[in-house]
Order: structure tokens, then C-alpha cells, then sequence
């Protein structure tokens, strides 16, 4: 003979609520770590950035500029072309960070050779972000997001 217990509407019930309230937590941790983890901002106010965006646009198109970022041998290797030659703006700064977090974000030294700017860094695989602001000689500022790849420490 069994001694089972008959299932009754009370435990039907209560294990309803249970694999709810499971799937409920679930989700909430999930969220509540993704919005630590993740601002979402890539301006402070996209209202206002969006009211010049159409003349920023057009004026780097006009500037000809088309940066090239690449990973090599534990260094970051940023050149900047117009029409096929190498472009040396009057300044540059280079920020490097995850698209999905900014704890690893870095800005690093940048040293310059003939064909472009590089700096050494150790980076982990996957995407990455490098976030170019520069202005040219004639006072024209240009900024870019560029992302870049790394498997097995290769971009």
C-alpha cells in the first residue's frame, strides 16, 4: 500500500505560486543587474544632441576622414586616411571601453609614428569600443566610434 498524499488544490496551488515567484526572482535579479551594469548613454541628453546632428554629420563627411583602427601584438593602431594620405589632426584623444559596461573604459597615452597613432594595451576578447574625438587644423572637430574585434588576441 502507499501512503501518498492526494494532490489537492491547496498544493496544486502552492506549487503554482512557487515556480512563479521562482521565475519572478529570476527576472528581477536579471534586471536589476543589467541596469548596474549598462547606463545606456552615450550622450547626456539625446534631445539636444540629436538638434545638430544632421550638421556634425555633414561636416566630418566633408572633412574626407576615414579613421581605421586595429589590434595588433598587445597594441592599438589608429590611422586616420583622407584621400590616401595619413591625417594628423591638430588634436586627438582616444578612449577604449566595452560597449556593455564602463569598468574596463580606459584612455590611454597615444604615441605617435608615421602612419598613425598606437598605444599598448592588454586587451581580453571581444567587442570593443574606441572612441575617437579630434580636431583638425582648421578647428574642425571630428568624432567617431569604431569598434573593434579581439579573438585570441588578434582585431
Amino acid at each position: 500500500m502507499t501512503d501518498a498524499k492526494p494532490l489537492t488544490g491547496r498544493k496544486v496551488f502552492m506549487i503554482f505560486i512557487g515556480a512563479f515567484g521562482i521565475i519572478f526572482a529570476v527576472n528581477i535579479t536579471l534586471l536589476v543587474s543589467a541596469v548596474k551594469t549598462f547606463p545606456g548613454l552615450e550622450v547626456k541628453n539625446s534631445y539636444v544632441a540629436s538638434q545638430t546632428f544632421d550638421d556634425r554629420a555633414q561636416a566630418q563627411t566633408a572633412m574626407g576622414w576615414a579613421p581605421e583602427v586595429k589590434y595588433v601584438g598587445g597594441a592599438v593602431k589608429l590611422s586616420i586616411f583622407a584621400n590616401g594620405e595619413f591625417v594628423f589632426p591638430e588634436t586627438i584623444d582616444v578612449r577604449i571601453g566595452r560597449p556593455t559596461h564602463g569598468r574596463e573604459d580606459t584612455t590611454p597615452v597615444l604615441l605617435r609614428d608615421a602612419i598613425g597613432y598606437w598605444f599598448n594595451i592588454d586587451l581580453a576578447d571581444g567587442k570593443w569600443f574606441v572612441y575617437v574625438n579630434a580636431v583638425s587644423k582648421s578647428g574642425e572637430p571630428f568624432s567617431q566610434r569604431l569598434e573593434l574585434f579581439v579573438k585570441d588576441g588578434h582585431g
